[in-house]
């Protein structure tokens, strides 16, 4: 039988967790194939921060390494988080919401602006947008009756 997180059967872990882990696990593949020349094009042109790095991920998305950094700190805090149905709750909530917060922040600067430390192109606008929407929805649609000890309170239910 697969073990996993605390002792516990994977197949036990609420699908919130899974999913959480599942993103996390994500972050880490971005954030290490952000350092793999040939992964990341141009790689030589690859700067700590800033609309100056002209490494490109897959060729698509520009990155530095503050923003393999970041993708690889989220992933770890992720897999951190995913242990539990609050941790990985948390993580997907509020990670969402701050990469909606960064596909807002890249809309609002241009590219070439002092403002762009990341760095973010319109590419990565995108996928911002999509990483917020899609972990915002993973953490508040999956599991609604876990940890919560009983079936969801309604008001009839109220005193």
């Amino acid at each position: 039988m697969a073990r996993h997180m605390r002792g516990r059967p994977a197949r036990d872990r609420a699908r919130v967790q899974l999913a959480a882990a599942a993103v996390a696990g994500i972050f880490l593949l971005i954030g290490v194939l952000g350092f793999i020349p040939g992964v990341t094009t141009d790689y030589g042109d690859l700067a700590f921060a800033g609309h100056h790095s002209g490494a490109m991920l897959l060729g698509l998305v520009q990155v530095s390494v503050l923003h393999n950094l970041v993708h690889l700190g989220s992933g770890l805090l992720g897999l951190a988080l995913a242990r539990s149905v609050v941790g990985a709750r948390v993580f997907l909530g509020v990670g969402g919401a701050l990469y909606l917060g960064v596909w807002v922040y890249g809309l609002a600067i241009a590219d070439d602006s002092g403002a762009n430390w990341l760095p973010v192109d319109a590419a990565g606008d995108w996928l911002h947008l999509v990483l917020g929407f899609g972990m915002l929805a993973l953490g508040l649609l999956l599991s609604p009756r876990s940890g919560t000890g009983g079936r969801p309170d309604t008001p009839i239910d109220r005193p």
